[in-house]
């Protein structure tokens, strides 16, 4: 029983040593209990002010083929997609029935004019019969109400042949202007009139388009200041995710008055479209280069937090301690932020990993990070002390 008691004492002993040693931190926790964070340098540099928009693009030109006259289409000279010059043939409607009626209307002209000839040599007989008191002055008033009246007939039967005329050049459709022709909307064969809305086809011009876009009011002073000065206004036209730049263009006039809905003015841009990146009324993001932050420092955006004072940053100390400098942010673009503060070039922010950072404390680097610090040669501070 006594060797009993002996034997749980020793247990107990054993286990409460080993509690002590598991409890104990050792250098490796120590180590893990530090910040792991991801730094990067602040540069020095220029940083562009753009105003961001949403603009629609529009054809320089835009014009719907469809039929000046009623008949059948019977041919179609273009294909879909095709560039198009100015007056080229696109397609013909039926124009016998057209040449008939002209036929008609010629021979009615001839008759009437006939008509007119011999009644203009009848006034001459009847003034010279009228001279001598052989006829009454109401025969001749007459002859003459008779020759005005073959007049107008006649002058009526050349306006109807000249009508004719017109709907036979109709007959021929003709793209009006140079560009890209869409995708044909009727076939040859089916009878085509003025009152069809689709109409045949829609012919773009796409070597120059033009952009529109808004900006808000406030924006305008700043806006005017920049088109007061020689060079023109850029505008860069990006994809829907603004990653991908398509085109740059300039801007060509603003709007005469602010739409008093929305609060923003209408502004016009120009685009060359020679390779047709841009489309007719394709939406595109619009970046219009307002001004420029020079010769300023500049900090990766996901560096600077806010909190209750305003925006700050993490700057890393050489001894791999952390200080808290208060920022102020001067303008943005993509992935920098011109900032204004107590910092300088070169210096290092922390830009992962600060969410429980606190002013003073120690943290630990990336791998790579803290391998190129490493590799840095270090100062000999004996040589620094003066003798």
């Amino acid at each position: 029983m006594k060797w009993f008691f002996i034997l749980l004492s020793i247990i107990f002993v054993y286990g409460e040593v080993g509690n002590l040693y598991a409890k104990r931190p050792n250098e490796s926790d120590k180590k893990e209990q530090k910040p792991l964070v991801v730094c990067e340098k602040i540069s020095k540099g220029n940083l562009p002010v753009y105003i961001k928009a949403l603009g629609n693009v529009t054809s320089q030109a835009s014009v719907l083929i469809k039929p000046q006259i009623s008949g059948i289409l019977t041919q179609i000279h273009f294909n879909d997609g095709q560039d198009v010059k100015k007056n080229q043939l696109l397609a013909e409607i039926d124009a016998r029935p057209f040449e008939a009626q002209l036929k008609q209307y010629e021979g009615q002209y001839e008759r009437d004019k006939a008509l007119l000839e011999n009644a203009k040599l009848d006034l001459e007989r009847y003034k010279d019969l009228n001279t001598k008191d052989s006829i009454s002055k109401q025969i001749l008033d007459t002859q003459i109400a008779l020759v005005k009246q073959y007049v107008g007939i006649v002058k009526s039967d050349q306006g109807l042949i000249d009508t004719v005329r017109v709907n036979l050049n109709y007959c021929k459709i003709k793209s009006p202007i140079e560009g890209k022709i869409g995708i044909r909307l009727v076939d040859p064969g089916n009878f085509v009139q003025i009152s069809d809305v689709a109409g045949i086809a829609l012919v773009n011009t796409t070597n120059k388009v033009r952009v529109y876009f808004t900006i808000p009011e406030d924006e305008i002073p700043r806006f005017q200041k920049k088109t007061n000065q020689s060079e023109p206004l850029i505008v860069e036209a990006y994809d829907r995710w603004h990653n991908n730049l398509l085109k740059k263009g300039v801007v060509e006039t603003i709007d005469n008055q602010i739409d008093v809905t929305t609060g923003t003015i209408k502004i016009k841009s120009i685009f060359e479209n020679n390779d047709n990146i841009l489309f007719p009324n394709q939406f595109v993001n619009i970046h219009l280069l307002i001004d420029e932050h020079k010769d300023v420092l500049l900090a990766p955006t996901r560096a600077i937090q806010l909190g209750s004072k305003g925006n700050y940053v993490y700057v890393l100390n050489d001894n791999q301690t952390i200080s808290l400098k208060m920022v102020e942010i001067l303008g943005q673009y993509q992935n920098n932020s011109a900032i204004k503060g107590d910092l300088n070039e070169n210096q290092s922010v922390v830009v992962e990993g600060g969410d429980k950072l606190k002013e003073g404390m120690e943290v630990t680097l990336s791998g790579d990070e803290q391998k190129d610090r490493s590799s840095k040669p270090k100062k000999d501070k004996k040589k620094d002390k003066k003798v």
